[in-house]
Order: structure tokens, then sequence, then C-alpha cells
């Protein structure tokens, strides 16, 4: 049922950066290591909503409802621009506030989750995704679609969870810098920016 086409190909899907990956490295730069882990696991729960769209076959109407489509994507591209701001002031957006660690560590789940299922893509990205990876003669190719989502997902786990620790390790010099730790958040800001203004510009 997995096979190995299936698993370098989600892979390289996987590693390469994306809303997703930017947001759990910027955890792991400004936060910590177990923050950067929360926004992994933000991130990869963002995926349920488009995986089970995909296998009820609602992926299909976004992909024909232009409305729908647009909808959901500008208040995605709106959720992005308040992500750069919230960092380009270095105000909420991907700051630890004093409200107590637990909320905060939901908090930054959230957000990661919010990046996800407000992408309309991500839907339409797993209905042409995933079917070519189950065999025709499959008895219950929605199952075989559901595993491999899974997949998917314990994959997009992994990664997300290693930059974010990898990210985690070098903060340090990031944080003692003043001058180095405004440059980087200026440039995580307009990554935001760019990756908002390049859905508003996706089309279905």
């Amino acid at each position: 049922m997995i096979s190995t086409e299936f698993l370098i190909t989600s892979l390289i899907v996987v590693l390469l950066p994306g809303t997703g990956v930017i947001y759990t490295i910027s955890i792991g730069l400004f936060q910590s290591s177990r923050a950067s882990v929360f926004a992994a696991l933000g991130c990869t729960a963002g995926i349920i909503p488009s995986l089970l769209a995909c296998i009820l076959g609602l992926a299909a109407v976004i992909h024909t409802s232009a409305l729908l489509f647009q909808i959901i994507k500008f208040i995605g591209v709106a959720y992005l621009l308040y992500l750069a701001w919230g960092m380009w002031k270095d105000t909420g957006g991907l700051v630890l506030g004093d409200n107590g660690e637990r909320a905060s560590m939901l908090g930054i789940g959230l957000k990661g989750f919010l990046i996800n299922i407000l992408n309309p893509k991500l839907s339409v990205f797993f209905l042409a995704f995933l079917p070519q990876f189950v065999p025709a003669q499959a008895a219950s190719p929605l199952t075989n679609m559901f595993v491999l989502g899974v997949v998917f997902m314990a994959m997009t786990l992994f990664v997300f969870i290693f930059y974010g620790l990898l990210a985690s390790g070098v903060s340090t010099y990031v944080v003692n810098s003043p001058k180095i730790m405004k440059y980087v958040q200026r440039t995580f800001s307009a990554t935001f920016a760019m990756l908002g203004a390049k859905l508003a510009l996706a089309e279905r």
C-alpha cells in the first residue's frame, strides 16, 4: 500500500520550505525547542481538515467553487499578513506573553494549526496527490488514502520537529545579538508577507 515512490515524493514535499516550515523555524529561533515542537504539532494537526476534506470529496467542491476558494484563500492571506506584522512590530504574533507557559504553548500550536487550515491549496494538493498512489485494484480506496495521509502527516511532524530543534540549537547566537535578532525577525516578517502575497495570487 505504501510504496517507495510515495515515501520519497512525500519527503521531498515536506522538506521544501513552506509556511509551516518557516513558522516552526521562527518559533525555534525566538522561543525554545519545546515551543517549536508545539508549533510542529499545530502545523501537522492543521493537515487533518484538508485530509478529511479530500477523502470526503469536499476538496473537489472547493476546487470547483470559485467563491468558496477565494473566501478561504483571503482569510489565509490576512492571517499570514497578521503574523508578518506581529513579527515586524515585535508584538503578539510570534512572541510569548506572560499569561502562563501552557497557554502560550497552546497558542503557538493554534497559530500553526490556523496556518494550514486556512490554506485552500492544501486540500486541492491532497486531492491531486494522494489518488496517484492508490492502486487501481484497491479494495477500499478511501482507507488507502487515509493511511497514506496519516503517513504523510507523520513525516511532516518528524521533519518539522527536526527543523524546529535545529533552529533552537542556534538560537543563542541570534538572541545574544540584538542586531542579528532584529535582522532575522525582519527577514521572517518579509517571508510571511511574501507567502501571503503568493497565496493571494494562487489560482485553483
